[in-house]
């Protein structure tokens, strides 16, 4: 099977695959981006801006042939934060919130120049140091807080911004009974497009597309006024905002430039690995080289305004879904967003702001989703203890925080299950040449914390003949270990190699998941 690549050669070949899906991939981000910036504290603008940098520059840096490059909703909770952390004040102020928007872009840029160092010194394995359960956590608590902070938005409220997110949520049935009638039914019509479309099958038709399609004339027969409307300016270069550099060096710059670098990578990382997974011919991204691509991307467009992106999941696998071929259909993404931005801004002053909120009250569904718990409880009631540890800590302190709790409790619960402080430093392991082939014996344990140093030694053995991994002399073999094996499995295998896993025999599963936690019986 001939495999598509994003060369010269390819951009002709495939240029009517990859510009459709780029053109359909760009109807699903408009209102995408417009909704993130806003509630990210940013202009609406500010996510275009960088759904353009991103699909424009990325596709010259990294090798990632099928990953879109944009806005999160990941990475709302972390750049409101910010500029709440600077004295946002949500429309109370507009100086005070111009201020907090331009000291935000200076965290933005130093955070993307990390980024940057990361891609140079080649640590784009640090997204393999992190365990499942806590991640898995931690964006489920981000989906809570977006649903806490965009439900009024869909009611057409505004909401306080002092309020946590359980004040918030609590406060739904309140919202509901106080909603602005008008935009408050526009954002009800939307969320039940959202929730209803995919239950219809009808993976042509874009959900979000569909809410645009039915809430802007709904908005238009109302006479919604501005304040219930997104408002962008008629030219974009009115909209470009330079950064403040005083804020670097403050508590709260250090907190989010450490947050922006850490979150943001880690989530850009897991996204291209997931987007591998799924391409259907099997193409590898050069995780560096995409670091470096978002970092180099970050940098810039916090320069002139925009927020951070990453590899985006969902916009990624809708240029899957469409048929996209190389890379270049992130390029043709960007660039028809960058040619109706410039040409039709008066259509986007038209979509109900009411309506990006039901779009991200739904993203926030999808990110804390009943089958995410249902997932990690199958996985190994560990890990559903880990993962609700996470989510608990996030809300009630915050992301860094939170992260830390849940890869604590993690931690605990790998000394309780006979692993020794030591085996979470360091990984012991014999690598030895037996019939023909390599075996790497590892002792001990073999848990999240050490997986890189085991990684390493498996990836420097390719090549060499049969690979076996012997595991009979562990206590404690951690779910993330065992996933990220079984993948290692496939690369091999895809590679013409082969990678055995054997010695479990005389452990016992946590849940009868094929990727579960294994601990050695007792002799």
């Amino acid at each position: 099977m001939e495999i598509p690549r994003g060369t010269a050669e390819g951009m002709r070949r495939y240029l009517g695959a990859d510009l459709l899906s780029g053109f359909l991939v760009f109807l699903i981000a408009l209102p995408l981006c417009l909704g993130i910036a806003l509630a990210s504290g940013f202009p609406a603008i500010a996510g275009v801006f960088t759904a353009i940098v991103g699909g424009l520059l990325a596709p010259a840096i990294s090798n990632s042939e099928l990953t879109i490059k944009g806005p999160a909703a990941g990475m709302i909770v972390i750049v409101l934060g910010c500029v709440q952390g600077f004295g946002f004040t949500d429309g109370r102020d507009p100086a005070a919130d111009m201020q907090a928007y331009q000291l935000a872009l200076g965290v933005a840029v130093v955070a993307g120049a990390i980024q940057i160092l990361f891609g140079v010194f080649k640590l784009g394995a640090l997204g393999e140091f992190f365990p499942t359960a806590p991640v898995h956590g931690l964006l489920a608590s981000i989906g809570v807080i977006i649903i806490s902070k965009q439900f009024p938005v869909m009611m057409g409220l505004q909401a306080d911004g002092e309020a946590g997110p359980l004040s918030l949520l609590a406060s739904i049935p309140e919202f509901i009974a106080n909603m602005d009638p008008q935009a408050g039914v526009i954002g009800l019509v939307g969320l039940a497009i959202m929730f209803g479309l995919p239950l219809l099958k009808l993976r042509a038709i874009p959900a979000p597309l569909v809410v645009l399609a039915v809430t802007v004339p709904m908005g238009i027969y109302f006479g919604l006024g501005q304040e219930h409307l997104v408002n962008v300016p008629s030219n974009m270069f009115d909209a470009v905002t330079f950064p403040d550099f005083s804020g670097v060096a403050t508590a709260t710059g250090v907190q989010f430039i450490i947050l922006f670098a850490l979150i943001g990578t880690l989530e850009s990382l897991l996204s291209a690995k997931a987007v591998d997974q799924i391409d259907p011919y099997k193409r590898k991204t050069n995780q560096d080289r995409d670091l470096l691509a978002v970092g180099t991307g970050n940098t810039i467009v916090a320069f002139g305004g925009g927020l951070p992106m990453i590899s985006e999941i969902v916009r990624s696998k809708a240029n899957i879904d469409n048929g996209a071929k190389t890379r270049f259909a992130n390029m043709y993404h960007g660039l028809c967003l960058l040619v109706f931005v410039a040409l039709a801004p008066t259509l986007i002053n038209r979509i109900p702001l009411a309506a990006l909120g039901a779009m991200l009250v739904y993203t926030g569904c999808r990110l804390a989703s009943p089958a995410e718990f249902k997932h990690q409880y199958q996985i190994g009631r560990e890990q559903l203890v880990v993962f609700v540890a996470t989510i608990i800590a996030v809300l009630e302190t915050d992301l860094l925080t939170g992260i830390a709790i849940g890869i604590l409790v993690k931690i605990v619960i790998h000394l309780i299950n006979g692993a020794s402080i030591g085996s979470l430093i360091k990984i012991n392991a014999d690598i030895r040449n037996e019939g023909g082939g390599t075996t790497v014996a590892v002792r001990r344990a073999a848990v999240f914390s050490t997986w890189i140093g085991l990684k390493k030694r498996l990836n420097n053995l390719k090549g060499s003949g049969p690979v076996t991994v012997d595991l009979s002399d562990t206590r404690l073999v951690d779910h993330t270990v065992m996933q990220r094996l079984r993948e290692m499995e496939q690369e091999f295998s895809e590679e013409g190699a082969k990678l055995e896993i054997r010695g479990l025999e005389d452990h016992k599963a946590l849940s009868e998941h094929p990727s579960a936690a294994r601990v050695r019986k007792s002799r």
